[in-house]
């Protein structure tokens, strides 16, 4: 393996930019579908985007989530054809053009030329394709650009006709009027889906109107109130509830006489008294509630309203019911024509008391219950020829004399002083709501009747909710509610648009509506007209007709003017972008419904529904078998990211700074694959470098390194040891991450199988906590080769081992990070696949080790425990202690911890003692607590008595409950899980918190000896100076392979004491430093020094530490006895050694197995000097050798 920079010197962006080149370089995609082209499919359906936009945070969370599920199953074994998709037409291009072109009515784009704005809206379809390929491509996502799909092809067109033809033979397909949202920008209906898109807060005129009740003997009128006064020139009929009560009222002021919904009073004018009032129209009204000047504080006559209403008078009340038929007169004579049928009473549910009037004027050409209400009240009669008094731009139409051609929204004002000036305006005022605004052009929707084609979805409902229990979502609430829901109150939909950039409806129909011809092919159409079809956009085939199978005289078939909803375009995906069922037969039937789609909440109106009713129509079945449903991304402050508001930092600012692996780990593991909102954060992406990434890669660096330093030690490559092997190692951190590993093996494949993404990120997170804070940590000696070679090369081998399968697993997830380690670490084993995504995910190996594993993670909790107690005593852990006691009933536990597990937790806490307590009474209380969460459902009203019970357990109660494992209360049988035992330390007698303390989580007890020893002062010594030279290599940049001399000299007056504690530490000091402490009286003249410091009142010492490159030593004696006395020939050989590299020279010696012959010396006979008897490599060799020699 090569060697590797230190973490902060490892750029992530830069790394994966490498990555990119290479995967370039070896055909990385193409390579990995080539090699599984022969195995079983996985169908993955991508939604396709517009490319009319740049792609956002959106586009690469739900990018990722479809990167990471099918690169899992490419490493299950699956082919996985990854197709880019694009939705070319409808209102996103249509509306770029308008703006672009100047175009404000349809009028233009006919006078323009449909050829000219078809061909202009297909140039900009592609615009931005090539920043799409960038970004996706930059965030690690595996997807073919060059065999992509756009919806404007002609393969995925006739496919789409295709799927018409099939509906519309199966009686599935009707025209008909539907009341829709309406986009006078785009001058096209909406779906109800793109509908609320856009809703703002706007202020609306809302009026109060009075409509005379024909033949009333008190001269009443009905009042209506609306905030579109607009529709108020279409009104047809009004609308009440026949349950609620209604009432008739006079004011006392004006003498006007008005009947509104009892429970509606409060909404009313109320006026002040006038002099000599006629019955005219009202004045200014006041704010419902306000006071009326004046009034009396005498007791209301009979009649009188009191309160917010005082200055009206009831005259009469009645059910709703029985104003059904009145009749009223119009507001203007426009439909003067449908007086018989019209200007009537009539009543239905939909109207409310939570505002206005309880009466609801109803004009049945701009609402959907007002239409509907109409038709069962036959004030119009269904399949009339509606008159829609306003066009397509949203003007009205010349019948409406007085507001011709004046757009709606601009006429209100106009209309509300027409109303003033006929006597009908009772109130008016400004009203600020909730409005749907056109979320292309930005403009107010209107609800318009419009003339469409349909899918008859209410009749195939069952089936759809029937299909939809065979389908799997993460997360599960969005099906079984929002997505259950939507298709329980699904209505017909409208799949037909009056726009021109689309895919043509293949509907020819007779100029007498006798004959209609449904195309569903290219070829049907070319055999039936005789033309040769090259494209199948509007101005390429409008022109082209049918003749009449009728005979001559009846003329030719025509194509209707209407292209297709682009919803209809998407949803027919799953088979127009294989070009089925004129290619790749086979290839569906045997893989559909698909495996798997992923898109975010608001395609569950969308494109998920789309899927859905298409698939249902055409098949019976759902189009897909696997959901995963994402939230959305919002900017840090909560609202929605706006380039305008610059709230937000740019996609390419984030994995410029901190890669694409970071970024995809901070989507995935936040509430917005929950289908929650994620506020997004740089800082977060950063928290993921710092708490992931970084501690993963020191954990590799560590296992580089320490490889490093046992070939140089050794002089042989290393090569891990084989997976066999490990598994039989004793080491009980050996045996524990390898299970542990094992476990992560087994987690990740469960939860990636359930498509839970957002719980894989935690669960890594803490295995490489371990990883790095209790494997790599606490077996710092036997990977840095200090209890021997075998041992160090099983411990390297075994962290290799979790390092390397920990990748294979996370693969998916960090595309880029697991190949950069993978392309090192294969170097040393038999790995032959070219990219760490060629391989298969891992399968468990070997036995998991539960019980091990919960040892380890119980050593933890006491470690932590010990700390804390260390904390709140302000006892460092350089500071010894001389005992712990844990406390546990569990023996076997006991034994772990005071058996395989026990020199961990003594150096880790540095105590000199670990004593193992199985009577939990000895040192504490018991007390039993009931688990009120768990319980409080379940238990219902014997929760209290329950918990009484619970909590008077007597410890003897308490100790055989834990041994049976449950306990009968009140005829409720309670679990382990039901009760919590709370173990409360008993202190000794005598001693007080600052003597002995103790810490615990109920399950076990810690206690330490907090007391001070003075046998135990020269060991925390020996640990301040071996932290100081820590520090001070870090501070001279040596890496953990560099080998150094370590030299300490006192600055004491009294060299006493510092002599002790190294004499009394020495072995203590060596293991941790890897080397002896030599004292400076050995270092050599012919030292090079790497660094040096002196520290002073360091547990009252003074001393300086001094960091020197390692140094030949000479037995003179010896090399004066081989060179036959000859003291000139000894000083040549001397001088030739020091003159070599110092590692090249080790080198030498290892080839010749110690001993090397020096022969080059000119004039001198050569000398074969042995290491250790005649030159030692380093003063700490000599000074062992001689301390033990």
């Amino acid at each position: 393996m090569e060697e590797v920079c230190e973490g902060k010197d490892f750029s992530f962006p830069l790394q994966e930019e490498k990555v990119l080149e290479y995967w370039n370089s070896i055909k990385a995609f193409e390579t990995q579908l080539a090699k599984t082209q022969n195995n079983p499919e996985y169908i993955f359906y991508d939604g396709p985007p517009f490319a009319t936009g740049l792609p956002h945070y959106g586009h690469i969370l739900a990018g990722t989530i479809k990167d990471i599920v099918t690169r899992y199953q490419s490493m299950l074994g699956f082919h996985v054809t990854r197709r880019f998709g694009w939705d070319c037409h409808g209102l996103p291009v249509e509306n770029e053009i308008d703006k672009k072109l100047g175009i404000k009515r349809r009028a233009d784009v006919l006078e323009m030329g449909i050829d000219k704005y078809n061909e202009a809206c297909r140039s900009i379809v592609t615009r931005y394709v090539e920043e799409w390929e960038q970004v996706i491509t930059r965030t690690g996502r595996w997807i073919d650009f060059r065999n992509d799909y756009k919806t404007m092809d002609l393969k995925f067109m006739e496919t789409v006709w295709w799927v018409f033809a099939q509906l519309y033979e199966r009686g599935l397909v009707y025209r008909g009027f539907k009341v829709m949202p309406y986009s006078t920008g785009c001058k096209t209906p909406l779906s109800n889906f793109e509908a609320g898109q856009n809703y703002k807060d706007v202020p609306d005129p809302e009026i109060m109107v009075a409509f005379p009740i024909i033949g009333d003997p008190d001269k009443a009128a009905f009042l209506a109130w609306t905030t579109t006064p607009w529709t108020l020139p279409s009104n047809l009929a009004l609308c009440v509830n026949a349950n609620f009560k209604y009432v008739k009222v006079r004011n006392k002021y004006t003498g006007k006489v008005y009947v509104v919904a009892e429970s509606r009073l409060s909404a009313l004018p109320t006026e002040k008294p006038k002099s000599n009032v006629a019955n005219g129209p009202a004045g200014d009204s006041k704010k419902p509630g306000s006071k009326v000047k004046g009034s009396s504080d005498k007791k209301a006559q009979e009649g009188d309203l009191a309160g917010d209403n005082a200055s009206y008078e009831k005259l009469g009340e009645f059910l709703g019911a029985s104003l059904v038929g009145m009749k009223y007169e119009p507001l203007f004579g426009y439909f003067k024509e449908l007086s018989d049928t019209a200007f009537r009473v009539i009543a239905d549910n939909y109207v409310t008391d939570d505002s206005g009037t309880g009466v609801v004027h109803c004009a049945p050409a701009f609402g959907e219950d007002d239409y509907r209400v109409c038709i069962e009240s036959e004030i119009i009669s269904k399949g009339e020829n509606l008159v829609v008094a306003v066009d397509d731009d949203g003007c009205f139409i010349e019948k409406i004399t007085d507001f011709s051609g004046q757009y709606v929204k601009d006429a209100d004002k106009n209309i509300i002083e027409a109303l003033k000036a006929k006597g009908r305006l009772v109130k008016s005022g400004s009203f600020t709501h909730s409005y749907p605004f056109c979320w292309r052009s930005d403009t107010p929707l209107i609800y318009r009747a419009v003339p469409s084609w349909f899918v008859k979805v209410e009749t195939l409902k069952e089936q759809l909710l029937e299909n939809n229990k065979q389908t799997y979502w993460v997360p599960d609430y969005v099906k079984e509610k929002r997505f259950h829901n939507w298709l329980e109150n699904a209505r017909d939909w409208a799949i037909s648009r009056s726009r021109f950039w689309g895919t043509p409806l293949p509907l020819w129909i007779s100029e007498d509506g006798e004959e209609v011809i449904v195309i569903d092919s290219v070829e049907k159409l070319e055999k039936l007209s005789g033309v040769k079809v090259f494209d199948l956009h509007r101005h390429n085939i409008d022109h082209i007709t049918i003749p009449s199978s009728r005979g001559p005289e009846f003329g030719v078939l025509r194509r209707v003017e209407d292209v297709f909803d682009c919803w209809f375009e998407s949803g027919s995906m799953p088979y127009a972008y294989i070009h089925y069922p004129f290619e790749n037969v086979e290839l569906f039937e045997k893989n559909f419904p698909g495996n798997f789609v992923a898109e975010g909440l608001d395609q569950t109106r969308g494109w998920f529904y789309t899927l859905m009713v298409l698939s249902t129509a055409l098949f019976g079945k759902p189009a897909f078998r696997n959901l995963i449903c994402n939230g959305l991304v919002l900017a840090e402050d909560g609202k929605k990211m706006s380039k305008k508001l610059k709230n937000y930092p740019s996609p390419s600012e984030v994995l410029n700074d901190y890669g694409a692996d970071a970024l995809r780990l901070y989507l995935i593991n936040s509430p917005v694959v929950r289908a929650e909102t994620l506020r997004f954060k740089k800082e977060g992406v950063y928290s993921v470098v710092r708490d992931v990434f970084l501690p993963w890669y020191n954990a590799y660096r560590f296992l580089v390194q320490n490889a490093k330093r046992l070939e140089i030690e050794g002089g042989v490559t290393f090569v891990p040891v084989d997976l066999g092997t490990l598994q039989k190692s004793l080491n009980v951190l050996d045996q524990w991450i390898n299970s542990a590993t094992q476990s992560l093996v087994c987690f990740v494949r469960q939860e990636m199988d359930g498509y839970r993404l957002y719980t894989v990120v935690p669960y890594l997170l803490k295995f490489l906590d371990n990883l790095t804070n209790i494997y790599v940590r606490f077996n710092r000696k036997r990977l840095k080769g200090r209890t021997g070679e075998e041992d160090c090369r099983t411990a390297l081998s075994t962290l290799y081992n979790v390092l390397l399968t920990s990748c294979k697993v996370m693969a998916p997830f960090t595309p880029f990070f697991t190949e950069v380690l993978y392309q090192n670490m294969r170097k040393v084993c038999n790995e032959s696949e070219d990219s760490i995504h060629f391989c298969r995910i891992p399968e468990e190996e070997g036995k998991r080790d539960e019980q091990i594993e919960k040892s380890v993670s119980r050593m933890m909790t006491i470690i932590d425990f010990a700390r804390n107690i260390r904390d709140r005593h302000n006892k460092p852990i350089k500071s010894p202690l001389r005992e712990m006691i844990v406390v546990h009933p569990d023996m076997d536990f006991l034994d772990d911890i005071t058996g395989k597990l026990r020199e961990y937790v003594l150096e880790e806490l540095n105590v000199r003692s670990l004593v193992p307590c199985n009577d939990t009474l000895k040192y504490a209380s018991l007390r039993a607590e009931p688990d009120f969460s768990l319980l409080g459902k379940r238990l219902g009203k014997s929760m209290g008595v329950v918990a009484k019970e619970v909590k008077a357990m007597t410890q003897g109660d308490i100790l055989a409950f834990e041994k049976a494992g449950e306990v009968t209360i009140a005829t409720h049988c309670l679990k382990m899980a039901d009760i919590k035992v709370v173990r409360e330390f008993k202190r000794p007698d005598g001693l007080t918190e600052k003597d002995i303390d103790a810490g615990g989580d109920g399950d076990v007890l810690v206690i330490l000896d907090l007391r001070p020893d003075e046998s135990l002062l020269e060991a925390g010594v020996a640990r301040e100076v071996v932290t100081r030279i820590q520090k001070l290599r870090k501070k001279a940049s040596l890496e953990p392979t560099d080998l150094v001399d370590v030299y300490f000299e006192s600055l004491d007056e009294d060299k006493s004491f510092s002599q002790q504690v190294l004499n009394s530490q020495e072995h203590y000091i060596r293991e941790a430093i890897g080397s002896p402490l030599l004292p400076v009286t050995m270092m050599p003249p012919h030292v090079v020094i790497l660094g040096e410091e002196s520290f002073h009142g360091i547990s009252k010492m003074s001393f300086k530490i001094s960091l020197a490159r390692p140094a030949l030593v000479f037995d003179s004696d010896a090399i004066l006895a081989l060179c036959s006395g000859n003291t000139k020939f000894m000083q040549g050989v001397q001088i030739y050694l020091l003159s070599r590299d110092h590692s090249n020279l080790k080198s030498d010696f290892q080839r010749g197995n110690g001993k090397i012959v020096v022969s080059c010396i000119e004039n001198q006979p050569p000398a074969e000097l042995v290491l250790g008897k005649h030159v030692f490599l380093s003063v700490g060799e000599y000074y062992l050798r001689t301390k033990t020699g």
